[in-house]
């Protein structure tokens, strides 16, 4: 009787609620809390918006209203309003995430400030991925990586691009973020640890035993043991550090962002361990999920492909054997750089 009259109460709230705001789109607000959320988290195929999106298109057009993820919410499939809202972002907009995403990325994550703050973490990270950064590093160890990719794999082999472009892409960015080696034990335990992280950030935000977002919010506290760990171990050698042996040893100090922003910011633990969880987050996501799609729409144009190709091998044929990728040889690649 108890639950029954709490349920009463929740769906009386929302119609209340609803009723104060006739002039928002039309739409279905679905149970109290749960909404449409199960619907929304449906797999779908990446070709595609989702039955969910396709259902209430179809029912209220490109702008509706839902209910996802404990929050009443407004969802537009319009790229006119969809680039309104980008262009004006910190202006006419204020970017967020549902509450649940917030409490596992972390108050201090670059994806959920805004403001003051945001723009700090963020030219924090800009500050490392400097041009003379991109020239003498990074290039190198993407190709780096690829090709310890690339050599992974058996002759005859059937192998899945979204799993490949995720293994690429997490091994770039621990060996970027913490000097992580690709298979190394701790690398792989760290791996495992994100995967059921990254289940719970796209789950329904129930917080109870066995729940996807509970086992999310486990991972996180595992991952920033690990992150916490390794910066202790940082300004350990800081300190044990003898005068005559600095400048020998800055020379072979990790060039990664977990000891560049323990020496040049005053940021505090726990802002760092949410900047670093973000960014292996943000870096991870959306690389492999666009690597991914790019090898998916290109078997459907092979001129484009003989194209990549030729740009390649033409880079390749100028090359000395065992020489890895410049940033002379990314500058050539410029139809790469629109693929």
């Amino acid at each position: 009787l108890l639950c029954l009259t709490s349920f009463l109460l929740l769906l009386l709230r929302s119609y209340g609620r609803l009723r104060k705001h006739r002039n928002l789109p039309p739409g279905e607000m679905g149970w109290p809390f749960i909404g449409g959320t199960i619907d929304y988290l449906r797999p779908f195929s990446a070709t595609t918006v989702g039955e969910f999106m396709e259902q209430n298109i179809k029912r209220y057009g490109k702008i509706f209203r839902a209910h996802l993820f404990g929050r009443p919410t407004i969802v537009s499939a319009d790229p006119g309003l969809n680039k309104l809202i980008l262009l004006n972002e910190g202006r006419l907009f204020e970017c967020s995430y549902p509450r649940s995403i917030g409490g596992i990325l972390g108050k201090w994550s670059m994806l959920v400030l805004v403001g003051e703050m945001h723009r700090d973490m963020r030219s924090i990270s800009l500050n490392f991925l400097t041009n003379s950064r991109l020239k003498s590093h990074l290039i190198g160890e993407v190709d780096r990586h690829a090709a310890l990719v690339l050599s992974s794999w058996e002759h005859g082999a059937v192998v899945s691009a979204q799993n490949e472009a995720r293994k690429f892409t997490f091994n770039l960015m621990a060996q970027n973020i913490m000097s992580l080696g690709a298979g190394d034990p701790e690398t792989e335990q760290l791996k495992k640890e994100y995967i059921t992280f990254m289940k719970g950030v796209i789950s329904a935000p129930i917080n109870l035993p066995g729940t996807p977002y509970r086992r999310a919010l486990k991972s996180r506290a595992a991952i920033l043991k690990f992150i916490e760990a390794k910066m202790a171990e940082r300004r350990r050698r800081a300190t044990e550090k003898n005068p005559g042996e600095e400048e020998e040893e800055e020379e072979e100090e990790e060039e990664d962002l977990l000891n560049w922003v323990v020496k040049n910011t005053s940021l505090t633990k726990e802002q760092i361990e949410d900047l670093i969880l973000s960014l292996l987050f943000a870096g991870h996501e959306t690389s492999s999920v666009a690597i991914a799609l790019s090898v998916f729409f290109l078997q459907g144009c092979p001129s484009a492909v003989d194209q990549l190709t030729a740009e390649q091998e033409e880079i390749l044929k100028n090359k000395e054997e065992g020489k890895s990728l410049s940033w002379e040889d990314y500058r050539k690649m410029e139809f790469t750089q629109c693929v």
